[in-house]
């Protein structure tokens, strides 16, 4: 069964032990703490090129008059966003990229650690310039919003080792699963529950989580069976678990990631120039390799309008 899946955001899962308990500490464990930054070069130091006039020039009044280009992140989902070691600043794959976006634009960017589910309304209502968090452009959520589309991903599956609860995600019935709110696996898992019912099979209890790391720490601990997330989020939960958690099964469900913007607005079709001369000028293939994502890489950046 081949069902969309969430990228886009789309967790904190860098793991620390603490009196015997795993802490998914990325985030701090907070939900509600603003953690933002506002480096043009960005965390990393990734190299960011130089401004391009031309496509600073296009930038609204607003952003331009300001400075800073403010987006909504929900900073539970490493590599792609998360809470570093100091509590406040949000680091990762998507703040590296927008930094070099902010970069080329002349600008910085400054990331707002929100609920996930808040940040589209946030960009509807003008709270936010846009949204770097992971999204998936699925067809409700462009009904709200455009989506500039920056990398090809996918859902996997992981549970505790050697899946001692006997998780098969095509045939999940009577398991207890976890998944983060909002996400596309939620539809995905919802789904594979509906198959369960209509075949007289036990329900999916679905545990859902505001923080992805909430989900990976209940899979750790043994209250849920099994998670659900963006493939380069469940990759980097299993590493960083230490033997915790582990994949089940392949890859699937493919889908583009992308930056949430203002629908019809005048900012989409900057952002998207931006992130193609992030492209051209081999920064976007530099922050890939820093996390890892290599395999995620898309040659054209694509926009996405209803």
């Amino acid at each position: 069964m081949s069902v969309p899946a969430r990228v886009s955001r789309s967790t904190a899962l860098v793991v620390a032990l603490s009196a015997g308990a795993l802490l998914l500490a990325a985030c701090g464990g907070s939900s509600t703490s603003a953690g933002t930054t506002s480096s043009s070069r960005g965390s990393t130091g990734a190299a960011t090129g130089s401004v391009d006039s031309a496509l600073a020039a296009r930038l609204p009044a607003s952003i331009k008059s300001a400075g800073v280009i403010k987006s909504g992140t929900d900073a539970s989902y490493p590599p792609m966003e998360s809470v570093s070691a100091d509590g406040k600043t949000i680091e990762g794959f998507d703040v590296d990229l927008g930094n070099a976006v902010a970069a080329k634009l002349g600008v910085k960017i400054s990331f707002v650690n929100s609920p996930f589910d808040s940040i589209i309304p946030g960009i509807a209502s003008g709270k936010y310039d846009l949204g770097f968090s992971s999204f998936t452009p699925t067809a409700d959520r462009m009904k709200t919003v455009d989506f500039v589309n920056y990398l090809s991903n996918g859902t996997l599956w992981a549970v505790k080792p050697g899946n001692r609860a006997g998780v098969d995600k095509d045939n999940a019935c009577g398991k207890k699963v976890a998944v983060q709110k909002a996400t596309t696996q939620v539809d995905d898992i919802d789904a594979r529950d509906k198959q369960c019912t209509s075949a007289g099979k036990p329900a999916i209890t679905i545990d859902q989580y505001q923080l992805q790391t909430d989900a990976t720490t209940a899979v750790i601990s043994g209250k849920d069976d099994a998670m659900l997330a963006d493939s380069p989020v469940i990759s980097y939960a299993v590493a960083q678990s230490k033997g915790q958690v582990e994949q089940l099964g392949d890859q699937y469900g493919a889908a583009p990631t992308g930056v949430a913007l203002p629908k019809g607005g005048p900012l989409t079709p900057v952002i998207a120039d931006a992130l193609t001369a992030v492209v051209k000028d081999g920064t976007y293939q530099q922050i890939l390799s820093k996390w890892g994502l290599t395999k995620l890489a898309v040659t054209t950046i694509q926009t996405n309008q209803t």
